[in-house]
Formats: C-alpha cells, structure tokens, sequence
C-alpha cells in the first residue's frame, strides 16, 4: 500500500527540475512513476524514498504538513541536490497550495477575516478557500506595473509551449516552467493567473495518471481561463478584477439575525474536507459559514455536525441549518461570508420552515427567471457558480445519469437533476435514485443551476410542496427540508404507494428521448472535440486532424446550422497548427506557439459564448414546453 506524500510548494518542485541537466530532464517522467509506491513515512513524519542501494531521498515537512522549502527535501547521492531522485521524489507528491490557509484565525479587530474563502456563499467558495485564499484586506492597484506585465508574459509563454505539448508531452519538466512562472506571478502580485495555472497543471498531472476523476473537457477550461487571463494581463489593459485578490477584506457588519436555509459538504480535489452552511437574512441577503480543513472525505462526512466557530454559538452545522442566529458585531466578506473575530456574539434563535420567513421568495418565481439573472452577469462573477436557487417541481423519472423533472409552472421545460456531489460516499447519488422511483412526487427544490449544461439543476436540498399531497413525509424537527449531501431519504418519508399511478399520471412522464438539448444537438461539439484534442495530443494531434478533404467538410454543418464564426475558428485554428514554415536548412523559421495559442483561445472563447448562449435557452419556457432550438 502506498505512503499518503506531504504536499510539495510549487516553487520547491520547480527550483528541483530547473536544476537538473538535459539529459537528466529526460529521464524525469520515468523516474517519477512508481515514486509514491515506494515510498515509506517514518516515525518522525518524514517521507522516505529509496533508489537502488545509495540513493535515499527524504520529505522532512513543515509544522503544516508540507514541503516549504527546498532544504526539506534532501537525498544522499553524490549529485544532491541537483539530481534525479529528489527531483523523482518531489514530482511525486501532490502539488501543495500557493498559500496554506490557516484554519479559522482569529482576527484582531472586526474589520479582519475569520476564515477568507476563493468565493462565497457556496461549496465552490469553500473548496477555493482551502486552496488558499487567506484574510487580509487587499488594495487594488489601478495600472499594472512592470514586473506584473513581464510575470504575465511569462506566464502566457509557458501556458503557450504547455498547450502545444498538450498531455502526451507535458511531463515533469513542462510543469515545471508552468510553476516557475505561476511562482513568479504569485510574487508579481497576480494571484488570479496564479490558480490559472496550478489549476492546469494539476489537470495535467490527474490526466496522465489516468485518475478516475479526471475529464478532459474540464482541463480544457482551465486552458481557457489561464491563456485568457495571462494574455489580457500581458497586453497591460486588465482591470483590477482580473489580476485577483489573494487576500479578502472583512468589514463590520453590525448586528444580523440570519434562518438557516441548508447546509451542504465540501469535498476539495487538494484534500480538504468540510461544510458550508447557507444562510439567509430578513431583507433576502445571502451569508455562510463553512468550516473547510485538511481531512478529505473523512473530514466532509464528519463536518456535518461539528460546532459552528462563530461567536461562542452553542449550535452545530446540522442545528444552524433549521435554526436561526441573532450575531452581534458581525464581520462580513464582500461575498457573503461571516466571520469569527473576537468581538464578535451569537445567540441561537429557533428556525423556520422554507414556507415562512426570508426563504419563501426564493420559490415564488420561475427558476428560468433566476437563471436569466444569473446569465445575465459576467462569466467570471461569483453569482454564477454559487447562487441557489428554487422551484417546485414533478418528478418525471431517471434518464440515464439524471433525473428528469418538470417545473410546476405553464409551458416549463423538462430540468434535468444531477448530485451536487457525485462521490459514492456522500448521499446525493443515492437520494436522487430514490426520488426518482417517485414518478409524479410533487417536490421543493434548492439547488444550483449548472451554466455547462442545459437546463440542468445540481440540489442540494429538497423539502415537500405545500398543499401537495403526494409529496415528502418529513420528520417534523427536520423543518420541512432534507440536506442531501447529509440526510439520507427513507421509505417512510414518501408517501404511500396507493397513490403512485394517479400521481405518475398527472405528471405525464416522459421519454429521455423526448427531453431535447440544445447543446448535445447542435454541431458545435465538433469544435469541442478539436479543442479537446489539442489539449489531449498537442499542437501536433490538431495539425493531423487538419489534414485531408475530410477534416474540411466536418465543419460543413456548423456553417449549415448558421455558426458560420465557429466554423471559421475552427478552420483557422486547424490551419495555424499545420504551419510549421522552415528555412533553407531545415529549421522552424517561427517556432514560437504564440499564434496557435490565440487561435485555440479565439475558438475556446467563442466556444464558451455559444454554448453559454444554448444554455440559456434551455431554461426558457416555450408555449408547448419543448426547449427552443437553437439558432
């Protein structure tokens, strides 16, 4: 059984490879593979690794847990440090965070942080807060100086060379250049494109180590979003948003009195574990509470029911999900989130039913009109990965790896439910299948809508439809709402079978086939295969699925359907990559991955806008309730 590794700081892992010679670089991926295997943690804490006879490298993290710093990392060969095994050893271990968050400080006025989280309020922001963010006031800075624009350039000409290797070439020694130059952006103050890139590079890592989890259309993204922020930053016209905060300002809130709307687990791809609890205010203001550190699924499972670290609040997470808070001093983010400085005081107040009190709006209008709003903000605005919302739905009944649903409203179009939380562990996966064995249950839905698919809904919490009567038997302490990732849904809280058919009937199931898509049907998938490729095979993988009479009339039936721009992209992207001029000699006249960059970025980007489009339109109600085609 393999040793669990210490994380190791990016710049450590990048200042290893850097050293090695070129020969040595070569044999690097090799070197690392079977690494953690091998590997044995002492009584110390250190981590050991054995090579041959007279190489032994050894991990000594620090009092965090990780590998700060390069003397932590030292091996007994001749060659050390500059050599293969402690390089092998360091490429092993997973990639720590830029900057270790410390767990819930406490700050020293009320105008400090209490935990700083990436976004806020939603399981998004906790699991951004446990890669890093931490909770000091941050000053924006008007113009971008020299060394931010010369990080961003270099940051752009690695994310270039990373996406002209793509997977089958970004080893260990691509990495590394990423993280030099992440390393360097860190210290330029941009930590934006920072995250851009560790984001990229640990897509790469979980790709060319086959992890189950790992999906080619999300590394896809992360190239997007790091070539799109390096190269805005490196052309010097960036606003401040774009360069990011690393640390989030906590202002004085005064006096708040928040109901608890559901609470929701945490599960971070670095490891981290926990629970955000969603919060509401009399006036509609969202806030939270999460509780996110080192643990993984252990720690997201427990976190449920840990003590809520606010103000010497005597509730826990699973009590202030149906209870209620009366804080005094309150410290917030801009985002919503509450912290826990010493001048802070809470007191528990009883909680109330999602029919009563400040919840109630959030299921007084369509969910297409709060999906509307949120499509209406900025790509990159927080609201649009984070918000909940809720509706009223009938269930349908499970399609493939979903649930169908339709709304309660005229003409509504079909919702499909996937898990907030698709991990075996937690209960979502396992809920949803039961609900779906309901046909015509009337059900209350909180949940966040997923802006990557059409007219697609990831619930977080459900309760019973008011007046309804074939819907949820809920215990009354539970206040008329399940947390899905938490409460696990029992026979005896649905209703008697008697009254499945009569249901089933007046819901009017229908097929998956009956449930269009505009995304699955519009031909656009064939630019997302071409950018996939790219980032699975390189430069090189696009340059041969350019080449032929066939490669050609592929895009035919964008230029058919009227995406005559995603044609276009796509052509000219397939062409800059077959063009590799040489001189006289032989050698590449222009071997700079500049220009194929821009082109994957223009059809990435156009790509985002036209499938964000399509999903908008999956949300609109049409007068026979079919999803409108596109266009």
């Amino acid at each position: 059984m393999s040793t669990e590794l210490p994380p190791v700081a990016p710049e450590v892992l990048a200042e290893a490879v850097e050293s090695l010679t070129a020969r040595l670089r070569k044999k690097l991926d090799d070197a690392t593979a079977g690494c953690a295997d091998a590997a044995t943690r002492e009584t110390d804490g250190s981590v050991t690794f054995r090579f041959g006879e007279d190489a032994v490298v050894t991990l000594r993290p620090g009092p965090a847990g990780t590998v700060t710093e390069a003397g932590q990392a030292t091996c007994t060969c001749l060659l050390a440090p500059r050599c293969l095994h402690r390089a092998a050893a360091l490429g092993a271990a997973p990639l720590a965070d830029a900057a270790p968050p410390e767990p819930e400080p406490v700050p020293e006025s009320a105008g400090s942080a209490a935990d700083g989280t990436e976004r806020a309020p939603a399981a998004a922001s906790a699991e951004a807060e446990a890669e890093g963010a931490s909770d000091e006031p941050a000053e924006s800075v008007p113009a971008l100086t020299a060394a931010q624009l010369g990080a961003a350039a270099a940051l752009w000409h690695a994310a270039a060379e990373a996406l002209a290797a793509g997977v089958t070439a970004g080893g260990a020694v691509v990495q590394a250049e990423l993280l030099r130059a992440a390393h360097t952006a860190r210290l330029a103050g941009l930590p934006r494109a920072e995250a851009a890139a560790l984001r990229v590079v640990r897509g790469l890592r979980a790709a060319r180590e086959r992890r189950t989890a790992h999906r080619l259309g999300d590394l896809t993204g992360s190239f997007r979003e790091l070539l799109h922020t390096a190269g805005v930053l490196a052309s010097g016209t960036a606003g401040p948003a774009l360069t990011g905060t690393s640390r989030r300002a906590y202002t004085p809130g005064g006096s708040l009195r928040v109901q608890g709307l559901c609470r929701e687990p945490v599960l971070s791809a670095t490891g981290y574990g926990g629970v955000v609890t969603h919060l509401l205010a009399p006036d509609g203001s969202r806030y939270s509470i999460s509780d996110v550190r080192p643990g993984g699924l252990a720690r997201a499972r427990g976190a449920g029911r840990a003590f809520v670290a606010l103000g010497g609040a005597t509730l826990d997470h699973a009590g202030l999900a149906r209870g209620g808070l009366r804080i005094v001093g309150a410290t917030v983010s801009p985002e919503g989130r509450l912290g826990a400085g010493r001048g802070v005081k809470a007191t528990p107040l009883p909680g109330a039913a999602w029919t009563d009190g400040p919840a109630a709006p959030l299921f007084a209008r369509p969910a297409a009109e709060a999906v509307a709003e949120l499509l209406a903000a900025p790509a990159e605005a927080a609201e649009t990965e984070t918000a909940l919302i809720g509706c009223d739905v009938t269930v349908v009944g499970a399609a493939g790896d979903h649930l169908l649903v339709r709304e309660a409203v005229p003409h509504a179009p079909l919702l499909r439910l996937l898990p907030a939380h698709p991990h075996p562990e937690l209960p979502h996966t396992e809920n949803l299948r039961r609900i779906a064995s309901y046909p015509g249950l009337r059900l209350r839905v909180l949940g966040r809508p997923d802006l990557d698919r059409a007219a697609t809904l990831r619930p977080v919490a459900v309760g019973p439809v008011p007046g309804a009567q074939y819907t949820l038997r809920l215990p009354e302490d539970w206040l008329g709402r399940a947390d899905l990732g938490y409460d696990r849904l029992q026979g005896e809280h649905f209703p008697a079978p008697a009254a499945a058919t009569e249901a089933a009937g007046e819901a009017g199931p229908v097929p998956a086939a009956d449930a269009p898509d505009p995304l699955a049907d519009a031909p656009l998938w064939r630019v997302r295969r071409l950018l996939e490729t790219g980032v699975a095979g390189g430069r090189r993988a696009v340059a041969e699925a350019a080449r032929g009479t066939a490669a050609q009339a592929a895009y035919g039936p964008l230029r058919r359907a009227g995406l005559t721009a995603a044609a276009d992209l796509a052509t000219a992207l397939a062409a800059e990559a077959d063009r590799r001029p040489r001189d006289a000699f032989g050698r590449l006249a222009d071997p700079s991955p500049d220009g194929y960059a821009w082109a994957w970025l223009a059809a990435a980007t156009h790509l985002a806008a036209a499938e964000r489009s399509l999903v908008a339109a999956s949300w609109t109600a049409t007068p026979n309730g079919a999803t409108p085609a596109a266009s």
